[in-house]
């Protein structure tokens, strides 16, 4: 199997085969990434596309003697990034159960699942409420389930600030949580 950066150094070259391999290796990735960034699962969509689309035509543009996935996560969350800040807070479409419906441990009472149903959406809505970092750094932790190394070497931070901006994010997310309680 081909390396990440051997495939970009094909596709640096023209191939869309290489290109093909990447999206199909990183997709869900990248989708998942998306959708816990900008909470709708069409836009997710978009994005993540949109991502490979500027991987193919920016493939000069990276370092192989840096790892592929902080590259290609710095694509998606600018992409995340840029489409937020044009979406107005009128048009904000939010993500439906179903769509997190992978945060829901399964079970066969169905009162039990409607409250978690429940707590779903709320959580889901207090996320979006969350400006983009602390959206960013509580969805690589809980959602994405990365190591607070992983999430460093990710975002290129020290794992001390990954660990000082994921306490603070929990805080402002308890307190949303709490007003969707009260």
């Amino acid at each position: 199997m081909d390396s990440d950066a051997a495939l970009i150094l094909d596709i640096k070259s023209g191939s869309k085969t290489a290109l093909g391999k990447l999206v199909e290796r990183h997709k869900k990735l990248a989708y998942r990434l998306a959708l816990g960034l900008v909470g709708n699962k069409d836009d997710a969509y978009d994005i993540s596309q949109e991502a490979f689309m500027r991987i193919y035509r920016s493939a000069k543009t990276y370092d192989s003697s840096q790892p592929f996935m902080p590259w290609f996560y710095t694509i998606i969350a600018n992409l995340c990034r840029t489409w937020l800040r044009r979406r107005s807070s009128q048009e904000r479409r939010m993500v439906s159960v179903d769509d997190v419906g992978y945060l829901l441990a399964a079970t066969d009472n169905p009162e039990s699942s409607l409250v978690k149903q429940e707590s779903v959406e709320c959580l889901r809505k207090a996320l979006m409420e969350l400006p983009f970092d602390d959206r960013e750094i509580i969805t690589l932790q809980h959602f994405r389930g990365m190591s607070y190394d992983e999430i460093a070497r990710l975002l290129g931070i020290p794992r001390g600030t990954v660990m000082s901006r994921l306490y603070y994010a929990r805080k402002k997310l308890a307190r949303l949580m709490r007003h969707y309680y009260d």
